[in-house]
């Protein structure tokens, strides 16, 4: 089997072991993209590489349990709750994503499945939910499948293919399974890279990157308006993608030796920027849109405020929705911590912020 076709028809469980039970419990964390992926072809490829900072305490946490179908119909039996709650929609969800990878994992079929996920922050609403949810799943899977099979007892190996199948459910969820940093997309400055599955980037990173933080301040926690699925596909059309995706090539190179060098002020500019190139992208889509709100841009006119006024390296991203990521390094949160609370808690919804930082990527529960 090559790394690029994880397609198995022999992945089938014999009667000792449809008869087994077991469970796997996976907490897995979102991710931030500094240069964003948006914008992708084919099934689940990107456009362009990214990079990510892996978070610590935004994750899912997902326990997949199996048993013994009681009978032999070839539908994949999936029982589901989100925080202990039914939810019919991300039942459907997962059920189509699971029938999509039965070739992959075609014992899904013989055993009754029950998953049970919660989400440490808002789903839905812009803060990379389906990246954790999918890797946390994903891991489960692989889990399972080294559990029965006994295949992915190599710890690279089980990593590249929960990334490549978490990818096939959320093209930014292949980047979580990574703790500190992950590349995905294909870049002849990172050797081993591919539109198919991240690649671990920590080995990379400077020191001043280590330790940072990224505190989420949610502006808004309601479900956002268009879906990153409906964006994606709005960048078909859009007439400013292919100087978009030429730009995003750019700047990885860019971040990249920035990353390496400790570059923390061209590291900053480039996340703006990139935060601010993604929402210029869904404005100039047609139909066009906007999930930025009024109280986003006045926390980035803060931020920038702050910055001038103090010289300290605070910056902003943004991924896919209205809440603003607040980056900055370790050795100065005493002084961004009253700057936090004064100026920009007022701004959030119910004063409610994630306050996290690079994290060590998922972890078995």
């Amino acid at each position: 089997m090559t790394n690029t076709d994880y397609k198995n028809p022999q992945l089938l469980a014999d009667s000792t072991q449809t008869a087994s039970t077991g469970s796997f419990n996976w907490r897995s964390p979102s991710n931030l993209a500094i240069v964003k992926y948006w914008g992708k072809h084919g099934v689940q490829l990107p456009r362009n590489p990214s990079i990510s900072f892996t978070l610590e305490n935004a994750f899912t946490q997902t326990l997949l349990e199996y048993a013994p179908k009681t009978d032999h119909n070839e539908n994949i039996e999936l029982e589901f709750l989100f925080h202990k709650e039914e939810n019919e929609p991300f039942r459907q969800k997962l059920l189509k994503f699971l029938e999509s990878i039965t070739d992959i994992f075609p014992f899904l079929r013989q055993f009754k499945l029950k998953i049970r996920s919660g989400n440490s922050f808002p789903h839905s609403a812009g803060i990379a939910s389906s990246a954790s949810a999918m890797s946390a799943v994903s891991l489960c899977l692989c889990s399972m499948e080294d559990e029965l099979f006994g295949t992915l007892q190599d710890d690279t190996e089980f990593d590249r293919k929960a990334s490549y199948v978490a990818r096939l459910g959320s093209g930014s969820a292949s980047r979580s399974i990574y703790g500190g940093m992950a590349v995905w997309g294909k870049i002849g400055a990172v050797a081993g890279s591919s539109d198919l599955y991240a690649v671990p980037y920590a080995d990379r990173m400077h020191d001043a990157f280590k330790s940072f933080h990224d505190d989420i301040l949610i502006v808004s926690k309601s479900e956002k308006s268009v879906s990153s699925t409906a964006g994606h596909a709005l960048m078909e059309d859009n007439i400013y993608a292919a100087p978009r995706f030429q730009q995003a090539g750019q700047r990885m190179q860019r971040l990249l030796g920035a990353i390496q060098a400790g570059d923390v002020e061209t590291f900053g500019e480039i996340a703006e920027n990139e935060a601010l190139t993604l929402h210029a992208m869904m404005m100039a889509s047609n139909p066009s849109y906007m999930l930025m709100e009024s109280n986003t841009i006045e926390m980035i006119k803060r931020i920038r405020a702050y910055r001038a006024e103090t010289k300290e390296p605070v910056y902003f991203s943004l991924d896919a929705g209205p809440n603003i990521h607040l980056l900055y390094p370790e050795e100065i949160i005493h002084n961004v911590s009253p700057f936090i609370d004064s100026e920009l808690l007022p701004l959030c919804q119910e004063g409610m912020i994630v306050r996290d930082w690079v994290g060590e990527g998922p972890e078995q529960v």
